[in-house]
C-alpha cells in the first residue's frame, strides 16, 4: 500500500512539476507593450509625393459578420484609396494585431476576399523592390463579376517578414522561447483593372514612395529590420 502511494505521490509531483515548467514557459511579455506605439492613422501618411486620399472608391470591407471578428482579433484596420496626377488608383488596407496568433490570419486576402463573394483566379509568390530592399510578398488576382483586382500583400511578425506560413510559424517560435509575444502586420495594396502588370507595377511604385516618407523607426515596422 505505501509502495502505490508513494508512486501516486511521484505521479503528482511529475504533474505539477510539468504544469509549473508549461507556466513558465508560456510568453507573457508583449512587444506591443514596449518600444515606439503603432498608429497606422499618423503613420501613413494622407499624402505623399504624387499621391493623395481619395474618397471616392474604398478597398474591399468585410460583412458585418466579419467585421465583428476582425475588431477582435486585430488592434486596428486603416483602409484608404489613393490616387496619383496619372489617374491611377491604389486601395490600401492595414491590419495589426498586438498579439500575433493562428487565427489573426484569417485576414489574409485568400481567406477574406472568398468571404465576399470573389473568386481567387490566380496566387503566386513574388519579390517586392520597396526601395529600401527586397521582400517577399503574395500576389493574387481576385474576380467578382466584371471587377477585377490584383492584390499585393505581406505579413510581418514583429520586425521580420514572414514570406511564407513555414517563416511566420518559425518566428513566432524564436520569440516565444524568449519569453516574448510578438505582434503583426498585414499590409495590402490593390488596384481595380485587368492589366495585372500594370497594376503590380504601380503597386510597387506606391510602396515604394510611401515608405521614402516615412522615419526609419516607422519603416522598420513595415517592411522588417532586415529590408
Amino acid at each position: 500500500m505505501r509502495i502505490v502511494n508513494l508512486r501516486h505521490l511521484a505521479i503528482g509531483l511529475a504533474m505539477l512539476a510539468a504544469a509549473g515548467l508549461a507556466f513558465a514557459l508560456t510568453p507573457r511579455d508583449k512587444i506591443a507593450d514596449h518600444g515606439t506605439r503603432i498608429d497606422l492613422e499618423n503613420m501613413i501618411p494622407k499624402q505623399f509625393g504624387d499621391w493623395e486620399v481619395d474618397g471616392n472608391i474604398v478597398p474591399l470591407r468585410a460583412d458585418p459578420e466579419q467585421t465583428a471578428l476582425l475588431n477582435k482579433l486585430y488592434t486596428q484596420i486603416l483602409e484608404r484609396t489613393y490616387v496619383n496626377g496619372k489617374g491611377q488608383r491604389i486601395m490600401l488596407s492595414i491590419a495589426y494585431g498586438g498579439e500575433q496568433s493562428e487565427s489573426m490570419q484569417v485576414h489574409k486576402p485568400e481567406v477574406c476576399y472568398p468571404a465576399q463573394g470573389f473568386q481567387v483566379t490566380k496566387q503566386f509568390d513574388s519579390r517586392l523592390n520597396t526601395g529600401f530592399g527586397d521582400i517577399p510578398v503574395r500576389r493574387l488576382v481576385a474576380e467578382q463579376g466584371r471587377r477585377v483586382e490584383p492584390i499585393t500583400y505581406w505579413i510581418t511578425i514583429g520586425e521580420q517578414v514572414a514570406g511564407s506560413n513555414f517563416k511566420w510559424k518559425l518566428e513566432q517560435l524564436k520569440y516565444g522561447l524568449t519569453g516574448k509575444i510578438p505582434d503583426g502586420m498585414i499590409f495590402r495594396v490593390s488596384s481595380i483593372t485587368v492589366d495585372e502588370a500594370s497594376a503590380y507595377q504601380a503597386q510597387q511604385e506606391f510602396v515604394k514612395e510611401l515608405l521614402k516618407f516615412m522615419p526609419d523607426s516607422s519603416r522598420t515596422r513595415f517592411i522588417g529590420a532586415d529590408s
